[in-house]
C-alpha cells in the first residue's frame, strides 16, 4: 500500500513539474505520463519505480556510498549535524517561492530540512544522486521534495528550470549548473575547510599520512575562476557527539575508507565528545 502511495505521489509531482524534466536522448522536455511511464515527444521513455522515483542514468555507475554508510549519515544528519549549514543556505535565499535543485542529495535530509526552514508552500524541491541506495532512503522521508537517480554531468532537467542550486560537498559540473539555473538564480555550494572533522582525521591518521590534513584551495580556485564575484561565508561550529553513535560518525564520511583496521579499532576505543564542523558557503547569482 505504501509503495502504491509513493508511486502515485511521485507521478503527481512529476506531472505538476513536467516542464522541468527533459529527455537525455533528444533533449526535449517530457510531455506526458502514461501507464507509469514518462514520455517525451519523440517516444523515448523512463519508467517510474515502485517508490515513485525515476532512473535517468544512461550508463552503469558504481557508487562507493552504500546503504549502510548512507543510513549512518541519515542518523547523524537527523541529529542536527548539518543544521547550521542548511540554516545558512536558507538565509541566502529570498522568501519568494523557490525551485531548488539539490546536487548529490544522498539520503535526502538536507533538502527536506531546507524546505521546512524556507517554509513556502509554493517551493519545489528536487534532489538527485547517482546512488540508488541514497534515493531509496530519501523516499522514506516525509517531505514534499522529489528524489531521482541521475548524473550531475548529464542533468535530466530543462534549461532555466531552477531558481536555486544547493551543492553540499558534491562535485560540480558548472556548465550544466548554468544551463539549468534561471536568470538571476543562485548557486549555493558548500565546501569543507581544512579543519572540517579535524579531530576524526587526527584520530584515524598519522601526521605523515596524506589524509591527516585537507586543503580546499583547488576547489575554491576553480569556483572563483568560474565566478570571480562570488561571496564566501564561513560556517564553523562544534557539534556535540553525545547525541549520536560514534560508529555512525565514523562510517558516514569517506575518511574511514583510507584508515587501516588498527586505526579504526583505536578510534572506536577512544571516541570523541565533540567534532569540528568548518565549511565555506560559496554564493553566486547567474547573470
Amino acid at each position: 500500500m505504501d509503495n502504491v502511495k509513493k508511486i502515485e505521489r511521485g507521478m503527481q509531482f512529476v506531472q505538476a513539474n513536467l516542464d522541468r524534466f527533459r529527455c537525455l536522448v533528444c533533449d526535449q522536455a517530457y510531455t506526458e505520463i502514461k501507464d507509469h511511464t514518462l514520455w517525451c515527444p519523440n517516444g523515448h521513455q523512463v519508467d517510474f519505480s515502485k517508490k515513485g522515483t525515476l532512473y535517468f542514468l544512461t550508463h552503469q555507475v558504481q557508487s562507493e556510498y552504500n546503504a549502510d554508510m548512507l543510513a549512518a549519515r541519515r542518523r547523524v544528519l537527523q541529529a542536527g549535524f548539518f543544521g547550521p549549514i542548511v540554516a545558512a543556505i536558507n538565509e541566502a535565499l529570498p522568501a519568494t517561492p523557490q525551485r531548488i535543485l539539490d546536487i548529490g542529495s544522498g539520503e535526502g535530509t538536507p533538502l527536506a530540512d531546507l524546505l521546512v526552514r524556507h517554509a513556502n508552500q509554493k517551493d519545489v524541491g528536487i534532489g538527485f544522486d547517482i546512488s540508488k541506495d541514497g534515493v531509496n532512503l530519501a523516499t522514506q522521508l516525509e517531505t514534499p521534495a522529489y528524489y531521482c537517480v541521475a548524473d550531475l554531468a548529464q542533468l535530466p532537467f530543462t534549461d532555466g528550470a531552477f531558481t536555486a542550486i544547493m551543492d553540499v560537498f558534491s562535485p560540480s559540473a558548472y556548465a550544466e549548473f548554468e544551463r539549468v539555473l534561471s536568470p538571476g538564480g543562485q548557486l549555493l555550494k558548500i565546501v569543507p575547510n581544512p579543519e572540517y572533522l579535524v579531530e576524526l582525521r587526527h584520530l584515524l591518521f598519522k601526521s605523515t599520512d596524506r589524509q591527516y590534513q585537507y586543503d580546499n584551495q583547488r576547489v575554491l580556485d576553480l569556483f572563483k575562476q568560474h565566478y570571480p564575484d562570488a561571496e564566501t561565508k564561513r560556517i564553523r561550529y562544534q557539534f556535540d557527539l553525545s547525541q549520536v553513535v560514534f560508529e555512525d560518525l565514523l562510517v558516514m564520511t569517506p575518511l574511514h575508507w583510507g584508515a587501516d583496521e588498527a586505526s579504526l579499532a583505536a578510534a572506536r576505543e577512544q571516541g570523541l565528545k565533540t567534532i569540528t564542523v568548518d565549511v565555506s558557503l560559496l554564493m553566486t547569482h547567474k547573470r
